[in-house]
C-alpha cells in the first residue's frame, strides 16, 4: 500500500480509503443494488481486513446516519493512532424524512466538529472536509466555511481541512483556503481533472470520491467486457496529486479484490515510466 502525505500537515493517507456510508445510511443513496447494513462484527471484520491491507482511512461524515457513532463505539482508543479519521460538516442527514440540510455557519461548522469528536471517541479528527450541497463558491466565499475549519484547525481540533466540492471552480477555491479537495474522477467523469492538475501544482491533497461511480462502472463494464476496477484504478492514480481513492465496499471479497486490483494498476502504471 501507497501512503501520501497532504500538503504540509503531517497526515500521511493510504492510496485506498474505507468509506463508511453503507454502515451508518442505507435511505437516499444511488447506489445500484440494495444492500444491508452490517452488524458490529462484519463492520469489526472489515476494520481488520483494512489494516491487513494496509488501509488507515476511515472516511465518514455526519451525513452517513450512524456512521460515526459505529465506528466510535468499534474503535477502542488503544487502536486509534493506527488510523486517519476523516469526516467532515455542513451536511445533516435527516433519518426521518430521508433528506439532507445544509447549514455552514460558522455555528453549525464548529458543533459539528465538536460533535463528531464525541461521536468518534477521540480528541483530534485528522481531516475535516465540507460536505458541499454543490453551490461551492457561495460555501467558501460567503458562509466562510473554510476559515472555520482553519481555526478548529489552529485550536488543535483538526490536523487538515477541505472540502468536497462539486465543481472545478469550487474545487480550485478550496485547495487555495486549505489542505485538501474531495472530487469527483472515474471512467464516467472526468471534468474535475483541473482541481487535481491545481493540486499537484500546489502540493495539495486530492481524494477521489465515486470512483467506480457508485458501482455504476462495473455494470457498464459488463455490456463491453473490460475490468471496470482495474481501468479505473488506472485511470486515478495515473493522477500524481491523488492522495486516496475512497472505496465503499462492504463486501470482504471486493475489499480485497480491490486492494488487489490498485496494486496491478499500480504495477501496470510503473511499467510505463
Amino acid at each position: 500500500m501507497r501512503y501520501k502525505a497532504i500538503a504540509d500537515t503531517g497526515v500521511e493517507v493510504s492510496a485506498i480509503g474505507f468509506g463508511t456510508v453503507k454502515i451508518g445510511r442505507d435511505r437516499g443513496v444511488k447506489y445500484p443494488q440494495s444492500f444491508v447494513i452490517p452488524d458490529d462484527s462484519q463492520v469489526l471484520n472489515l476494520l481488520a481486513i483494512c489494516q491487513e491491507l494496509g488501509i488507515n482511512l476511515l472516511d465518514t461524515a455526519p451525513a452517513y446516519g450512524n456512521s460515526e457513532q459505529r465506528l466510535g463505539k468499534l474503535l477502542t482508543s488503544a487502536h486509534r493512532q493506527n488510523w486517519i479519521l476523516s469526516s467532515k460538516a455542513g451536511e445533516e442527514f435527516d433519518e426521518n424524512s430521508g433528506e439532507s440540510h445544509y447549514d455552514f455557519s460558522e455555528r453549525a461548522i464548529t458543533q459539528s466538529v465538536e460533535r463528531s469528536l464525541r461521536r468518534l471517541n477521540t480528541d483530534y479528527l485528522d481531516i475535516v472536509m465540507i460536505h458541499s450541497n454543490g453551490d461551492d463558491m457561495n460555501i467558501i466565499e460567503h458562509d466562510g466555511a473554510l476559515e472555520t475549519l482553519a481555526k478548529l484547525k489552529q485550536a488543535g481540533k483538526i490536523r487538515a481541512s477541505g472540502m468536497s466540492t462539486k465543481t472545478v471552480a469550487g474545487g480550485i477555491a478550496a485547495l487555495k483556503r486549505s489542505d485538501c479537495a474531495m472530487v469527483t474522477y472515474n471512467l464516467k467523469e472526468t471534468n474535475e481533472r483541473a482541481v487535481i492538475e491545481y493540486a499537484a501544482a500546489h502540493n495539495k491533497g486530492i481524494f477521489i470520491k465515486k470512483a467506480f461511480a457508485s458501482g455504476h462502472v462495473s455494470t457498464d463494464a459488463k455490456a463491453i467486457n473490460s475490468d471496470a476496477i482495474l481501468e479505473s484504478f488506472k485511470l486515478i492514480f495515473a493522477q500524481a496529486a491523488v492522495s486516496s481513492a475512497v472505496i465503499g465496499t462492504i463486501n470482504e471479497q471486493n475489499l480485497r479484490a480491490n486492494a488487489l486490483k490498485y496494486q496491478q494498476a499500480l504495477d501496470s502504471l510503473l511499467s510505463l515510466q
